[in-house]
């Protein structure tokens, strides 16, 4: 008998499946994911993310230039592909066209899943993704991760980001606005305080063993 969730990829006794509140955004969320998250994150949101939005994409790889399922969506002329990834040349939701460049396409938002030097990296090693056109925050949004030291305070998880630009692109008109993208944020906080509570009892279990 597994004793291992298949489509959170956390053990049976947390499975975060029971949390989950599909939204569709009406734009099309695909998640390049580096292996290292994929297998040996035990904390990682991409997976969360899969699960939350209708109609996303988990990709495992470390480079997409000759991935087939990343070229085949990239090659869809029903989709407008572009990549969320800061960048001096990258674009804000605010102030793109995106009427004027849409033409009826269905917009396709790829996300880099790993850490900033493996996000690095797979942009580097892959020059289709390094081709798109890029979007990025204006703002700088804060992290409540707090259990998970991140490089940066401006740098988010998967989840969060995907939250953020759902509501960025809601008020751009782009994402359908009727839907309501907290169902991301209240299964990342669910996770959160589920891993604090592992942390807790960790020290609590190591101050017992020291004695007085």
């Amino acid at each position: 008998m597994p004793n291992k969730c298949y489509q959170c990829f956390r053990p049976l006794k947390t499975c975060f499946c029971k949390f989950i509140e599909p939204i569709d955004p009406s734009i099309k969320f695909v998640l390049l994911m580096h292996p290292q998250e994929a297998y040996k994150q035990k904390t990682g949101t991409g997976r969360l993310t899969g699960l939350t939005l209708v109609g996303s994409e988990i990709i495992i790889d470390t480079t997409f230039d000759e991935n087939n399922r990343t070229q085949e969506l990239l090659n869809d002329s029903s989709h407008y592909p572009m990549v969320l990834y800061p960048d001096k040349e990258a674009h804000y939701t605010e102030t793109f066209n995106f009427d004027a460049e849409l033409k009826n396409r269905k917009l396709l938002i790829f996300l880099i899943d790993a850490t900033w030097r493996f996000s690095r990296q797979m942009m580097s090693r892959s020059l289709s993704l390094q081709k798109l056109p890029k979007l990025s925050f204006s703002s700088e949004y804060r992290s409540i991760f707090e259990i998970k030291k991140q490089p940066a305070e401006h740098s988010l998880s998967t989840i969060e980001s995907s939250y953020y630009l759902i509501k960025e692109l809601q008020v751009a008109g782009v994402c359908d606005q009727s839907i309501d993208p907290e169902s991301l944020m209240n299964v990342f906080k669910k996770m959160i305080k589920l891993q604090q509570g592992f942390i807790e009892n960790k020290t609590l279990i190591a101050t017992r063993l020291k004695g007085p």
